[in-house]
């Protein structure tokens, strides 16, 4: 069976090392912060200027003052710290991001990203600071589903929309598989509801099946 969007969140949460410094991007990967362990020490770092971010706030925790990014309201946790614009976009840039969780409309079998635009003429296209995350961050991970509504896969042999950023992509969480994506090509490291063979099928990238450990 198909993961839904909150067993993604926990499968990429699960994967960050304790006490990494993480920027999540806006739309699905906001949802990973709702699983972090609470004494993991991972620190969330948010494009709009705060550091060590919480949960999702509810009820009566909601500050319309307080959100991440994406403007959904968060909470936050002791140590928390707030800055410029400018400042939040320094860090970013500057390698001091352990991990990045992006959505994306493409990844490439070679890593590359398509995140901003899909190309067409009627399409808005939102940069924001995904150009700035895939280049600063040190691991740069993609949580999307795995195909279009209509079927069209999103890891592809090469991007066909604009790119975001080359080569900087290392794992893809999707709901019917992971991925790893290495020198030798794309891994397969574990399926949900789907075969390995299946998948083959059903994308044009050549897949290869992680070892077990």
């Amino acid at each position: 069976m198909s993961l839904n969007k909150h067993e993604m969140a926990a499968l990429v949460a699960r994967d960050i090392e304790p006490g990494s410094f993480v920027n999540l991007g806006i739309g699905q990967p906001t949802l990973v912060a709702d699983h972090l362990p609470a004494d993991a020490g991972i620190v969330l770092h948010t494009e709009n200027g705060m550091l060590n971010m919480g949960p999702a706030a509810v009820g009566d925790q909601i500050d319309p003052d307080l959100t991440n990014a994406g403007k959904v309201p968060v909470t936050e946790l002791p140590g928390s710290a707030y800055f410029h614009h400018a400042d939040s976009f320094a860090m970013m840039r500057g390698g001091h991001l352990d991990v990045c969780v992006l959505g994306a409309f493409q990844v490439s079998a070679a890593g590359d990203l398509a995140n901003w635009h899909t190309g067409e003429p009627d399409a808005i296209p939102a940069v924001g600071g995904a150009m700035d995350l895939a280049a600063g961050a040190k691991s740069v991970y993609v949580m999307m589903t795995l195909f279009t509504k209509d079927g069209t896969p999103k890891l592809v042999p090469e991007c066909t929309y604009p790119l975001t950023g080359l080569r900087c992509i290392s794992r893809v969480y999707t709901d019917l598989a992971t991925f790893l994506i290495t020198d030798e090509g794309v891994v397969v490291r574990e399926t949900f509801g789907i075969t390995v063979e299946e998948l083959s099928s059903r994308l044009e990238v050549p897949l290869r099946q992680a070892q077990p450990a």
